[in-house]
């Protein structure tokens, strides 16, 4: 017997899960959000969420939009549940499940007048994004936002009718600049080294293919504060929806599991003012650099080493990746001696110690997550996550044998075929290329290096050309496994 999930049932489900503390009548909105996915359901709602029950800044509220086909998907679900979310947080030791009630509404995609008009509205003062790494028009090898990008070049010529999250963010902007107010401050929450520059740079630059004016305005006027956000979020599926109506009792179309630890470092750059988060737990500094690469080199940068060989030994989950002792020396081994002592360094943080926790939650068998989830979208991870490292070691004179490895088990993966002869399916905008040129270069291996816009800079590197030359070949010949045992033996060179 399970509850369906809504304002009016929320008194049946206390019994088994934590409520909202406050009443729907108590919120009005505050903050727009692009991008309702998993991760923003188990991170910046949930400490809304949190503010709100501690009866805090209830002017703060979420509504949600979005541009995508797919989000009206997620729209219609959480409308009939009346914006409400299951949240299921899971640690080793202990498992909970809490309502949140953050989100007061959520436009429809597509509606442009809706979505202009409330960007326009005096009481939106923030307006959010998770809409992935490979969301912000950027060139993946040199980071830079990329104006020629088809999409771009569309909302450039007709900025009335926008179909880009930016293309909207500038007709909102616009809207309020005509009216007189004061802009939005623009907050990614996406898992981007600068993703408040690289934000600034998008909108920014969209809005000076048209109009330089509008774009020298931009610069002046709007805040993108930097921030670090971090809690393992995976997808949702059968499996959770399941979870939650047996053990909990609760009819709820699209819920959300996650970790128990969160984090959320953000630099305090918010001129129309922002909710009190710090009461909730949310670091606020003048500098959020040293926290983001922290953790999208360590915790982002391991996730990307373990997906394709985990991936390739057709390992589902990723504690069952982690239980390999293979993976994990090698997850080890690379981020002591090759990406940890690139790292500069983080106030009150000692990385070893980051690392050890990272090891644990990466292990946490509750969670879920999917190796196919750390697999996907690898032309946009890999050049945040795993790149970035490869080319401060080359820059420094340092040997890249580990970190080439994790460039050769991509190649590899991208083949096409597990260690067991089973086809992989692949999930990247990039996948027939990355797979053409993984095919290429079992004869060539320069061949899976020329994608340029990928590599960048890195590729014209002799000794990681060479120490990624001999990585592919090994793994062709000898397999993943071996090919690991030798690396962890100290073997793998030349």
């Amino acid at each position: 017997m399970t509850t369906k999930l809504s304002l009016a049932t929320l008194d049946a489900i206390k019994a088994k899960a934590g409520v909202p503390g406050y009443g729907r009548h108590d919120l009005r909105a505050g903050i727009l959000h692009f991008g309702v996915g998993n991760f923003h359901r188990a991170h910046q709602a949930v400490y809304l969420d949190d503010l709100f029950n501690l009866g805090r800044d209830r002017d703060w509220a979420i509504i949600g939009a979005g541009v995508l086909p797919s989000d009206e998907i997620i729209r219609a679900k959480l409308e009939a549940q009346d914006f409400l979310t299951t949240v299921v947080e899971q640690d080793n030791n202990r498992t909970a499940a809490r309502v949140t009630g953050a989100m007061i509404a959520y436009l429809k995609p597509g509606d442009t007048p809706a979505i202009v008009a409330q960007l326009a509205s005096p009481f939106i003062h923030i307006v959010s994004l998770t809409i992935t790494e490979g969301g912000y028009f950027i060139d993946p090898a040199s980071g830079v936002f990329n104006p020629e990008h088809p999409a771009m070049v569309e909302d450039a010529r007709n900025p009335s009718s926008p179909k880009t999250v930016f293309g909207l963010i500038l007709a909102g902007l616009a809207e309020r600049r005509a009216k007189g107010m004061p802009p939005f401050t623009i907050m990614s929450c996406d898992n981007i080294p600068g993703n408040g520059e690289v934000t600034h740079a998008a909108v920014s630059g969209l809005a000076r293919l048209s109009d330089p004016g509008f774009a020298d305005w931009i610069d002046a006027n709007v805040a993108f504060p930097n921030g670090m956000v971090d809690r393992i979020t995976p997808a949702t599926g059968a499996r959770e929806i399941g979870i939650v109506a047996s053990d909990y009792g609760i009819d709820d179309a699209w819920p959300v599991f996650c970790e128990e630890f969160k984090q959320w470092v953000l630099e305090d750059n918010f001129p129309q003012g922002r909710p009190a988060l710090e009461e909730v737990g949310v670091q606020f500094v003048s500098d959020v650099a040293p926290y983001e690469h922290m953790k999208i080199r360590i915790l982002n940068g391991g996730h990307a080493a373990i997906a394709y060989p985990a991936a390739l030994l057709d390992i589902h989950f990723v504690h069952e990746a982690m239980e390999e002792p293979l993976i994990r020396g090698f997850l080890a081994k690379l981020e002591h001696e090759e990406i940890i002592p690139v790292i500069p360094p983080v106030p009150d943080t000692d990385l070893k110690d980051y690392y050890r926790l990272i090891e644990k939650r990466f292990s946490n068998p509750k969670i879920g997550d999917t190796i196919a989830r750390l697999a996907q979208d690898g032309s946009n991870r890999q050049p945040k996550f795993i790149l970035p490292s490869t080319a401060d070691r080359l820059s420094r004179g340092e040997d890249v044998v580990g970190l080439s490895l994790v460039s050769a088990l991509w190649c590899h993966y991208f083949a096409g075929k597990s260690e067991s002869g089973k086809d992989i399916v692949f999930n990247d905008a990039n996948a027939d290329r990355l797979h053409a040129a993984a095919l290429a270069a079992k004869d060539e291996p320069a061949a899976f290096l020329a994608l340029s816009d990928i590599f960048g800079e890195v590729a014209q590197s002799d000794l990681f050309r060479r120490r990624f030359a001999h990585a592919l070949k090994t793994l062709s010949e000898k397999g993943t496994r071996a090919t690991l045992q030798l690396y962890l033996d100290g073997e793998l060179r030349e």
